[in-house]
């Protein structure tokens, strides 16, 4: 099914997706519309234009593709499924996932992977191609993000980032020379092409066509929390 969302308010058109029967729907004219493919399950939604905030929040199992850019908080307490938006994306991608994943060809805002988590074989990827602003990871529980540094001549992260950190992993392109990491976490230098995270830049690299071995020759960084509880010092007496 095909929708043309032009001059569609959000509540019209998420309820025509809802109500949509076939397993391949493609929105094109999107532009600001909130929620789209909210809680989907075991579809393939395509969309032509700009998404507004809250795109594939509670995500179940479908499939989503933004040809174009996307605004904040993308994927927000996604379940499962996959988001892959062919431009940039707002702040707070990726909020509370709990499963799935996001791969964004470009850049991503504030706090993205905030308060990501994981439970037993829920291990939700957020891998963004380009840079991420301030607060990278802050609160990050579980998960996996990966952040690649492309086509960029800014710092990889902005201030802050892994605040609060205290589960999951960080992978970062790039040797951290003149950007602070906080207490509480450890950073490592690693071989990406051989290790755990070589799949989803792999998937990266095939869904945006971008040559992978350009891309491993790089310098990555692998960050992780020192402790389950990084604040305890702040709070306990010995």
């Amino acid at each position: 099914m095909r929708i043309d969302a032009t001059d569609m308010t959000f509540d019209v058109l998420n309820e025509t997706v809802r109500q949509c029967a076939d397993h391949e729907v493609e929105i094109t004219c999107a532009l600001g519309q909130r929620f789209v493919a909210a809680g989907a399950g075991e579809r393939h939604i395509a969309i032509h234009g700009t998404p507004g905030n809250a795109l594939a929040a509670y995500l179940n199992g479908a499939e989503v593709e933004v040809f174009g850019n996307a605004q904040d908080a993308v994927g927000d307490t996604m379940n499962d499924g996959k988001v892959v938006v062919h431009g940039n994306i707002g702040d707070a991608a990726g909020y509370a996932m709990r499963g799935g994943s996001i791969y964004v060809k470009g850049n991503a805002g504030y706090r993205a992977g905030i308060h990501m988590k994981a439970y037993r074989d829920k291990v939700p990827h957020l891998v963004v191609g380009g840079v991420t602003g301030s607060f990278l990871g802050e609160y990050q529980a579980g998960g996996v993000i990966v952040v690649l540094g492309l086509d960029s001549d800014k710092p990889i992260v902005g201030n802050f980032p892994c605040t609060g950190m205290h589960g999951g992993k960080m992978l970062l392109r790039s040797d951290l020379e003149g950007i602070s990491l906080p207490m509480g976490v450890h950073a490592e230098r690693i071989e990406a092409r051989d290790s755990e995270f070589a799949p989803c830049i792999r998937e990266y690299c095939r869904l945006f066509d971008v040559d992978e071995d350009a891309v491993f020759e790089g310098a990555f960084t692998l960050v992780t929390p020192d402790t389950n509880n990084p604040y305890k010092q702040m709070y306990v007496q010995n």
